[in-house]
């Protein structure tokens, strides 16, 4: 056997070997599964919560301003009345007591009788009133996909929803979104 024979035998062999590898890699891409069967979608959210103002315009009674602070025209018409009617009893000095009796308790009434009129006295304005309320909204984050490949259970969080299957590549689920169909 001469040496050219033996390196071409050499070089033959070590094409089989890589052949041979290339031959079993191809075999094992071929057999992989291609799609994983989807066997539960759960749709997962999140809760949350926006801080908003929100204001009303709001009816308000307060107390009108008095003009007559020391509720001088009570006093003054009520002395006047309770003076008439007092000068309208008795006679001689009995009168003139009457009458200053009456002046008297007439000018205190007066004054009690304008005091609770002005205490009942009241404005109404409009005014706004304004609070902080949280608002309350759910927004979907992604969805738990519980797959079954090779008679094994996994599970993967995607963005989209899955129809039937899921594309393997490499032994993995793919977990990218679809491209959308191209439209004819």
């Amino acid at each position: 056997m001469d040496k050219s024979m033996i390196k071409g035998m050499a070089v033959g062999g070590l094409a089989m070997v890589v052949l041979g590898a290339s031959g079993v890699t191809g075999y094992k891409a071929l057999t992989q599964p291609k799609f994983a069967d989807v066997v539960a979608v759960k749709e997962v959210t999140e809760t949350v919560v926006t801080p908003r103002e929100r204001c009303e315009n709001v009816a308000v009674q307060r107390t009108a301003p008095v003009k007559d602070q020391n509720r001088i025209a009570g006093t003054v018409v009520g002395g006047l009345a309770g003076g008439l009617l007092g000068s309208a009893v008795g006679n001689g000095s009995g009168k003139t007591v009457a009458t200053v009796a009456g002046a008297v308790a007439g000018g205190y009434a007066g004054n009690q009788v304008q005091k609770n009129m002005q205490q009942k006295d009241v404005v109404t304005t409009t005014e706004q009133r304004c609070r902080t309320v949280e608002e309350k909204s759910t927004k979907r984050v992604g969805y738990n996909v519980t797959y079954r490949l090779d008679g094994k259970d996994g599970t993967v969080r995607t963005t989209f929803k899955p129809g039937a299957t899921m594309p393997v590549k490499n032994g993995e689920v793919v977990t990218t979104p679809p491209e959308p169909a191209a439209k004819s």
